[in-house]
């Protein structure tokens, strides 16, 4: 009876140690290995610098547009040459970069009031720019005869120097307008005026 008992825990413990190793033990007397699991690691990110505002992102096309802002002393108009993403609608981008004013750092001064938003603008076959500015334009500014000719002239005068355009023609909210401040009449179209240009900068 005892030797019963002793027999029945020996096999019960050789059952175990069966269980436990499974079937590697059984592999590994076949004479086989476990493959192994290849982990898919995520490719590691690549650093590449983002573009802050203002900035052009690298490998972009570029152009060199010239727009016009007022000197310091507010007499004359001044040109500032700028390096633009380069797009279908070069006239839009312009007048989008004048409305932003200067360059940092710069000593000129914005001739667009602001609160300023173009609204739309479009360019006839004969050479006729049409462009259309939020009231802003009138609303917010600063008033002056000599302050309205630059603000009139900062605009003609971007727009003029691209070949298709020859003159533009003002509109707020949708709406022709006789003035933008009460001095310069702006309800016909309008040429290009360098007599306002600073002649240094010219």
């Amino acid at each position: 009876m005892r030797v019963r008992k002793c027999l029945a825990v020996a096999v019960g413990l050789l059952f175990m140690v069966v269980n436990i190793s499974g079937c590697g033990l059984v592999d590994r007397l076949r004479g086989r290995t476990q493959s192994q699991v290849q982990v898919q690691l995520p490719p590691p990110e690549t650093a590449s610098p983002q573009a802050g505002a203002g900035e052009i992102k690298e490998g972009t096309k570029t152009t060199k547009i010239v727009l016009y802002f007022s000197d310091p002393t507010g007499n004359y108009l001044v040109a500032e040459e700028r390096s633009i993403p380069l797009v279908e609608g070069i006239a839009r981008a312009a007048i989008e970069e004048l409305i932003k004013g200067p360059k940092p750092g710069s000593q000129l001064l914005p001739t667009i009031p602001k609160g300023t938003v173009l609204k739309d603008i479009n360019i006839r076959s004969d050479g006729l720019c049409r462009v259309d500015f939020s009231k802003e334009l009138v609303k917010n500014h600063s008033g002056g005869s000599l302050g309205e000719s630059l603000t009139v002239y900062s605009i003609v005068n971007t727009l003029t120097q691209f070949p298709t355009v020859k003159e533009v023609q003002f509109l707020v909210d949708g709406q022709y307008v006789k003035t933008i401040a009460g001095h310069v009449d702006v309800s016909t179209a309008i040429s290009r005026n360098e007599s306002l240009i600073k002649k240094e900068a010219r």
